[in-house]
């Protein structure tokens, strides 16, 4: 869901949690992250020392490059050039992208998945598509063996017991590796609000609101 109305008017700083003044920056404001102009103006490479480079972005009045048609507002551009000097240990630049990705959509990392039962493989036709079969036999004891069956000339034959193999999807490994990267972007908006916090912002007041950390885990 889109954020609206922040930073627009009054001399008193508002206070929001990070995630919705990022929101705001990505979505209302349209920044981007600049890597290569953090870079050129502090002379630093980003990912290190973000307390450091911030203070020296103030310093020097370092602003990151809107996407709009007119400048954006100076608190968004700071959320921008704070994204771009993500420390590696949070993810570093590819982290700073997908944060910015996810804010410019108003999403947040997907942790969990309805289970879904799915043919391992499919056949189309004419007809339309569907599930490819196989032989139980090959499933061994957890099978089904040939089964007799007597044809019209009355002889007897045996004949295949087909069965459509299937994946049940995401796997645990799958769940396992979206709650990872669910902590890694929450650990990543942590670092992002610590250093808002210590920034020159003039509209904004960054509290120490978060998302739920580990929302899998069911309270008592």
């Amino acid at each position: 869901m889109a954020v609206r109305g922040l930073g627009t008017g009054g001399a008193e700083k508002r206070p929001v949690p990070v995630l919705e003044l990022v929101e705001w920056a990505f979505q209302r404001e349209k920044v981007s992250v600049e890597f290569d102009e953090i870079e050129r103006e502090t002379g630093t490479r980003p990912g290190v020392g973000m307390e450091y480079i911030l203070m020296e972005q103030a310093r020097l009045g370092c602003r990151v490059q809107g996407g709009g048609t007119s400048p954006a507002h100076h608190d968004a551009d700071i959320v921008a050039s704070t994204l771009a000097v993500l420390p590696e240990s949070c993810g570093g630049r590819r982290m700073a992208i997908w944060v910015a990705e996810l804010a410019r959509a108003g999403r947040r990392p997907e942790w969990q998945a309805e289970p879904q039962v799915r043919p391992l493989a499919t056949t189309t036709n004419r007809h339309g598509t569907r599930a490819r079969t196989a032989d139980a036999a090959d499933l061994g004891h957890a099978g089904w063996p040939h089964q007799p069956r007597r044809k019209r000339t009355g002889c007897v034959v045996l004949e295949p017991v087909a069965y459509s193999p299937v994946e049940i999807r995401p796997t645990a490994r799958e769940v396992g590796a979206m709650r990872r990267a669910y902590l890694q972007w929450w650990s990543a908006l942590l670092e992002i609000k610590t250093a808002l916090q210590i920034s020159h912002l003039t509209a904004h007041v960054v509290t120490d609101v978060l998302p739920v950390s580990a929302p899998w885990k069911k309270s008592t």
